[in-house]
């Protein structure tokens, strides 16, 4: 099973990577065969401005740096979406990037890493709605992401050991989460199967 893990920032001095790389690290502990960081900064998505929504146009043909994104996210058979908070919600180019996907989505897994002064609570709350506009099935559990991440997660992904050390942190947090998708992931994987 593949995972793809969406970095949803591309401000300078982001620490969403670092967090996104502890994703991965911690997917493939639990057993998910390949694990891969896509980040929005390679992508240079401009403004979603198609004049039909992307689910509704069977003649669709979306410009070259969409397709990339598109046929990209195609490829993976689960999702982690790791989110900043921006004035209360998600970024703008996380926003648009999905405002681009039309099946890619459907009836697959997302989970939701926010982080952020509130652990990106809000940010996670304005994707709840989108994500079911793209017919994802959205796991429950959520990690919130509260540390200063730039401070408590390495480059290479590791997190501070007196932080994975608190069972009420954001080591057991995440745990559960990838947990909780490789679960869906697995269970949605037969019933496509069946489509």
């Amino acid at each position: 099973m593949k995972v793809q893990v969406i970095v949803g920032s591309t401000r300078p001095g982001r620490s969403t990577p670092k967090i996104a790389q502890w994703v991965i690290n911690e997917a493939k502990n639990i057993g998910f065969d390949q694990a891969e960081m896509v980040d929005l900064a390679d992508y240079n998505l401009p403004f979603f401005d198609e004049p039909v929504p992307p689910q509704y146009n069977p003649d669709r043909t979306p410009n070259e740096k969409a397709k990339k994104w598109l046929d990209k996210l195609a490829e993976a058979d689960v999702y982690v979406l790791v989110t900043a908070e921006y004035n209360r919600s998600t970024s703008g180019v996380l926003k648009n990037a999905l405002d681009y996907v039309d099946f890619q989505f459907t009836k697959k897994p997302v989970a939701l890493v926010g982080h952020g002064s509130t652990g990106g609570a809000q940010a996670v709350a304005s994707l709840r709605g989108v994500l079911s506009g793209l017919k994802a099935a959205q796991t429950p559990t959520v990690t919130y992401f509260s540390e200063r991440a730039g401070e408590v997660i390495d480059e290479s992904g590791n997190l501070d050991e007196k932080i994975k050390a608190n069972p009420y942190g954001p080591h057991d947090a995440l745990q559960a989460t990838l947990e909780e998708l490789k679960w869906y992931g697995d269970a949605l994987a037969v019933a496509r199967a069946k489509d």
